[in-house]
């Protein structure tokens, strides 16, 4: 999964023409650790879609723009538009609803 920061934010997110999706987490985050499994087997089954992720104490800025509060944090990115966010662990089943609508 491709690690996002302030110097690729723009390229890969803001520039990308289609659906983006961005896990915001942190490696001490045991639901983190529990959803990125998830997150990569999505990434398998949609390869249509991106799929990236941000560690939130190394980019407090990228956190602060997507306004993280509580993490795990699942952005819906398409076309440079914030589309939705999934917040917390939430099973594969809710995301692929999710990507579906969205994609």
């Amino acid at each position: 999964m491709l690690e996002l920061t302030s110097e690729n934010f723009k390229a890969e997110v803001e520039e990308h023409s289609g659906l983006v999706v961005i896990d915001l987490y942190a490696d001490w985050c045991g639901p983190c650790k529990m959803l990125a499994p998830t997150l990569h087997s999505l990434e398998e089954e949609y390869p249509d879609v991106k799929f990236a992720k941000v560690n939130v104490d190394k980019e407090t800025t990228l956190a602060m723009q997507f306004k993280v509060q509580s993490i795990p944090f699942v952005a819906f990115v398409k076309d440079n538009t914030f589309l939705d966010m999934s917040v917390g662990y939430v099973p594969a089943d809710k995301l692929r609803k999710m990507i579906e609508q969205y994609k």
